[in-house]
């Protein structure tokens, strides 16, 4: 898959700070293969803090769905959302 058309992994919070950016563009047919694509990025705190998201793919909670069950398609955009304080 080209990078144009890979997915989109966006990033809010603590696990934007440790990545150092707002997003990646991966290529990936599953949830499985996208976070294993962004964590060989970033590496190190950003994988830490990856570990503690909810992830939501096309507006989708996955929630506790196994990641390689969930598919990917050009474009789609995964939502890395780690536990936010107060809310």
């Amino acid at each position: 898959m080209e990078v144009s058309q890979a997915c989109v992994v966006r990033y809010f919070a603590a696990v934007k700070a440790a990545a150092g950016v707002g997003e990646d563009r991966v290529p990936a047919a599953t949830l499985a293969e996208a976070l294993s694509a962004v964590r060989g990025l970033h590496g190190g705190r950003f994988t830490e803090v990856l570990a503690c998201c909810s992830y939501v793919v096309d507006g989708d909670p996955v929630g506790g769905r196994a990641h390689e069950m969930v598919p990917m398609m050009p474009g789609s955009i995964v939502d890395c959302l780690p536990p936010f304080a107060g809310g």
